[in-house]
């Protein structure tokens, strides 16, 4: 019974803990951003190592726990079969242990459901902070390609423009004459941003180098400051020494 009571009492303490974890994770001003930042960090990234294996451990305990108690209630279950009129102690007695075993029947399954949600509930959010990255990120890459094809847009009128100044016939899109032109122009247009890319590419490296530059100049600028440091700190000990024997050499 000893035994029987502290199993139980374990178990119950682990259906609170998993009620109380379910709460936090549903907590509407809890970003899943920040959710998933809680997710990915070390020591949460050690526990899930580990937290297949505790999972499918738990679940199966938490089976076994439930069998056990769908058998006692059977086992119990007898007070409308057999005739105990003549023992009331016996009655009672039976009825309390059916009671216990209708309690941890219900504690063992809420336990079980709200390990399975809880893990569920820690994938979706996960995914759900994974795609809300992974749309900023279209979103981002949408306006840059939007703002790149109006760039295009205005370089293309600006440049038909002085073609039409400088007296060049520029065929008209939409003809049949003028499908050769449309796709040199649509060629041409390719190409530039073929080399608009490239550009950017180059850009983006030679900003990666200069970001490696500067934090070169700014770990030899924090290697500066500390000799300059350790040299003002020297200057003022020999400073002081010398002091004090010009007052020695004035005290003879």
């Amino acid at each position: 019974m000893i035994n029987m009571s502290l199993q139980w009492t374990a178990v119950a303490t682990f259906l609170y803990a998993e009620v109380f974890f379910v709460l936090l994770l549903c907590v509407p001003f809890i970003s899943a951003k920040r959710w998933s930042k809680i997710f990915k960090s070390r020591l949460v990234q050690t526990i899930v190592l580990y937290g297949n294996t505790f999972f499918m451990v738990t679940i199966a305990i938490l089976v076994f726990l439930l069998i056990d108690a769908f058998r006692e209630v059977r086992k119990y279950s007898v007070t409308e079969t057999v005739d105990l009129t003549n023992y009331p102690v016996a009655v009672d007695h039976i009825h309390m242990k059916l009671f216990r075993a209708q309690r941890n029947e219900y504690i063992a399954g809420f336990a079980l459901l709200l390990c399975v949600l809880l893990r569920r509930l820690a994938t979706l959010l996960s995914q759900q902070a994974t795609m809300m990255a992974s749309n900023e990120a279209f979103k981002k890459q949408a306006e840059g390609a939007s703002d790149a094809a109006k760039k295009y847009m205005t370089e293309n009128e600006k440049l038909q423009q002085k073609l039409r100044d400088a007296g060049i016939a520029i065929p008209e899109v939409g003809k049949k004459s003028t499908a050769v032109g449309v796709e040199e122009e649509n060629k041409t247009l390719k190409a530039k941003m073929q080399s608009l890319k490239d550009e950017l590419d180059a850009t983006k490296k030679v900003l990666q180098k200069s970001d490696s530059d500067v934090k070169a100049i700014k770990k030899q600028a924090e290697n500066l400051t500390l000799e300059y440091d350790r040299l003002l700190s020297e200057h003022s000990k020999l400073q002081a020494s010398t002091d004090a024997q010009s007052q020695d050499k004035k005290s003879n």
